[in-house]
């Protein structure tokens, strides 16, 4: 009796462990609500900052349910379709909403964009073949919540948001590389600092973006922005370009 009491506890805790990371995982619902009552109430600074918190627990859930190995503790309960549940709200249907709400494309397209985004991200989280081997992304990964961040902050014309809605919704159908931030293995600690980079980066140009010029505001912040963004377009590329040339030799 005594040795099976002393044994319950050591069951019982890494059950409760992963159901709490799963209930981590389900708090990404409450940022995302709180994004669409600012872009409700004309705030949009606000819904990418609560944007950028949901996008925070989505990068932090996963290492924690594989280090202590949810799977094992909750077979019956599948956190990786909660999380992809989740992350089509907040990657896809809120950053749809706000490109609409916003009037990030030419008026009368707001509508036909957004449907435009939301379908086409529809193949990306059904997609088996999401991730390869080495962990980066095939396609497009329906980071909508990104390109939205871009739109903002950069202010481009609302035709050329629309061309590269365009081209990024046909992407996601085309298995080109695009990196994963923690997941691949080659330039590792290199890209988790230019992640760190860029998150800061973009976190304090949200905060302090004005009507001027982000070059204007804050040159350091928006160069080293620039530069950690372009990091990761440059890496996708080359992995995608080595993918290609070791897939075509003889």
């Amino acid at each position: 009796m005594t040795d099976h009491a002393e044994k319950a506890p050591t069951d019982i805790w890494p059950k409760t462990r992963a159901w709490a990371i799963h209930a981590f995982t389900a708090s990404g619902l409450i940022p995302a609500l709180l994004a669409i009552d600012a872009l409700m109430k004309g705030n949009p600074k606000a819904s990418l900052l609560w944007l950028g918190l949901a996008l925070l627990i989505d990068g932090l859930d996963g290492p924690l349910a594989r280090r202590f190995e949810v799977t094992r503790y909750t077979p019956r309960f599948d956190g990786a379709i909660l999380d992809l549940v989740i992350d089509y709200l907040t990657y896809t249907a809120i950053p749809a909403l706000m490109i609409w709400y916003l009037q990030l494309v030419p008026e009368g397209y707001g509508l036909a964009a957004a449907s435009y985004i939301m379908i086409t991200a529809l193949y990306c989280f059904g997609n088996r073949d999401m991730k390869t081997d080495d962990n980066y992304f095939s396609g497009f990964p329906a980071t909508w919540n990104l390109v939205v961040l871009y739109f903002i902050l950069l202010g481009l014309d609302p035709w050329m948001n629309l061309a590269i809605i365009g081209a990024l919704g046909i992407l996601t159908f085309v298995p080109l590389k695009f990196v994963h931030p923690f997941r691949v293995t080659r330039f590792r600690l290199l890209t988790i600092f230019m992640t760190a980079t860029w998150s800061f980066s973009s976190l304090w140009l949200i905060v302090s973006a004005t009507e001027q010029p982000l070059l204007k505001t804050d040159p350091a912040a928006f160069g080293a922005w620039l530069f950690s963004s372009f990091y990761f377009f440059g890496l996708s590329a080359y992995r995608t370009w080595e993918n290609r040339s070791s897939t075509h030799k003889p």
